[in-house]
């Protein structure tokens, strides 16, 4: 071998070793970086409000000529110290007695001397009451109990048809029970799913509750008790929330894996899903409902939504392309989210800035949006036009510029991707003043059954699958209309057994969790 073809070879096994050897530094910087997300992913505060995340970088308002409104419209004598010619008296934070004892209901206690006592140690007179002097405020807690009521019918009869030798005998009417054969009652019922679907409860522990309180009773029958009145009882109002929540023109959408054992034909380690969908922050009415299904397929979403031609809002998931005709919004809260967990430890690195840059963007985004809240729809579209759309043109050119810098399958990588490759999605909300930049409505709404799913971990069939999806559409349409929960369940509960819905149907509008009486009977203190 020659001279020249020897320094040749050398050369290309260089080239190639160089080359493995910079693979490898990327692979180590991808370990590192997946290792540092886990870390703050497991140990790390899991807020995802960020003010530049915790100063560091704000957009420069040179760089982009676009954020000096803050500066223009500022109050320099809002900044000014205020001098007080006189100390001022610190009190607790927050302490406000009044207001919180406002609407609890209250009665004295009055500590008197023994009848012996009432001497004066003086000269013996008998001492006479001059008044009372108030103590203080305490809050007593009485436990819940249980009783039995026996239920009685008064029978009544007419003398002279007795006599006569006709009919005569009349009965009070009872009302019907929640479940026939059963010893549950609306207030039972509602205690055991609002402890569950609200309080995260688990049956299990519920079963300890009862006991303590001097009444047996397994878990096996409380779950009967909501699987049955939600199959027998609410399933109807369920359906008829659905009907009116498909009337509205702008929806969110989420969905998050349960656990379902017991179904048939399918392995209890698969996914199963708990679907949410929602009306808007802007609609009349507030309705959530929960859907259960075997799988994440998109297709769950088009059945449900068929029919729907408006806006939906929701998450990056690909799925919910299969429904068709809609303005689909996707949400902004999911893209600073990529740039927050790209965040290193350290922001030494040139390339550490670009998650903090992303999230800057994302800010004031959202501070704009905070701006236009309480204009009309058509005001919020111009304002977005002529504010956010210029702010949106300066991101999309920065997450070109700086895809081309980073890794592909870096964390700020895909954060940029994922921004990139929904740009359209991204900028639907544009097109309408009543549609918003996040689906957080959607993911306040389903974080309830994630809490209780901790608890519980799984559910033990697809029919519990289902009554849980009925009563936390319930739980949550009741919260979003400012209702008590339990106090909504019960109304239900106490006024439906014995009708039949499907000849009465008006008696549904009368269950709406808006109606006057529901709302006077129901709301929240």
């Amino acid at each position: 071998m020659t001279d020249s073809s020897l320094i040749k070879t050398l050369q290309t096994t260089i080239e190639s070793q160089n080359e493995t050897i910079e693979g490898l530094r990327e692979e180590l910087k991808k370990a590192n970086e997946n290792m540092e997300y886990l870390i703050k992913k497991l140990y790390g505060r899991k807020t995802e409000k960020t003010s530049a995340i915790d100063g560091q970088l704000v957009i420069n308002d040179m760089e982009l000529g676009l954020f000096n409104e803050a500066e223009d419209e500022k109050d320099s004598a809002i900044l000014k110290p205020i001098i007080f010619d006189e100390p001022i008296k610190k009190t607790r934070k927050g302490y406000k007695r009044k207001e919180l004892y406002k609407g609890l209901a209250s009665h004295d206690q009055l500590f008197k001397l023994e009848e012996s006592n009432q001497i004066c140690p003086v000269d013996g007179d008998k001492l006479k009451v001059a008044g009372k002097k108030f103590i203080r405020s305490e809050i007593r807690y009485i436990p819940a109990e249980v009783s039995v009521v026996n239920i009685f019918m008064e029978t009544y009869e007419c003398r002279t048809c007795k006599k006569e030798d006709r009919p005569g005998m009349f009965n009070a009417s009872t009302p019907e029970p929640v479940l026939q054969h059963s010893y549950a009652t609306a207030s039972s019922v509602a205690w055991t799913m609002y402890q569950k679907y609200v309080q995260a409860v688990p049956l299990y522990r519920q079963e300890k509750d009862w006991k303590q309180m001097g009444f047996p009773i397994s878990r096996g029958t409380l779950s009967n008790w909501i699987i049955k009145t939600s199959d027998e009882l609410l399933k109807p109002i369920v359906e008829k929330l659905q009907e009116e929540l498909l009337k509205d023109n702008y929806l969110h959408a989420d969905e998050t894996p349960v656990q379902v054992l017991n179904e048939e034909g399918k392995k209890n380690t698969t996914k199963p899903y708990m679907w949410v969908y929602s009306t808007s922050t802007n609609a009349d009415k507030g309705i959530r409902i929960f859907k259960y299904a075997p799988g994440r397929s998109g297709d769950n979403a088009k059945e449900f939504l068929k029919g729907f031609k408006g806006y939906l809002h929701t998450d990056g998931f690909s799925g919910y392309g299969k429904v068709k005709d809609i303005h689909h919004c996707l949400c902004w809260a999911h893209t600073r989210r990529y740039f927050k967990d790209a965040l290193p430890k350290d922001m030494k690195s040139s390339e550490a800035t670009l998650p903090a840059k992303g999230i800057a963007y994302c800010n004031q985004l959202f501070d704009w949006e905070r701006k236009f809240k309480n204009l009309s729809p058509e005001d919020r579209k111009i304002k977005r036009l002529e504010k956010e759309k210029s702010l949106l043109e300066a991101f999309w050119s920065w997450a070109e510029d700086a895809n081309g810098k980073v890794l592909p399958k870096s964390k700020i990588g895909k954060a940029l991707q994922y921004a990139l490759n929904h740009r359209e999605k991204l900028e639907t909300y544009l097109e309408d003043g009543n549609c918003v930049i996040s689906n957080n409505i959607a993911e306040n709404s389903i974080r309830p059954f994630t809490v209780g799913r901790k608890n519980w971990t799984f559910c033990g069939s697809p029919e519990g699958a289902h009554a849980s999806a009925c009563v936390y559409s319930l739980v949550e349409t009741a919260k979003a209309n400012g209702l008590n929960p339990y106090k909504y369940l019960e109304y239900l509960l106490s006024r439906l057994p014995g009708y039949n819905l499907q000849t009465n149907p008006q008696l549904l509008d009368l269950m709406m969790p808006w109606g006057d009486l529901v709302q006077k009977s129901c709301k929240s203190e």
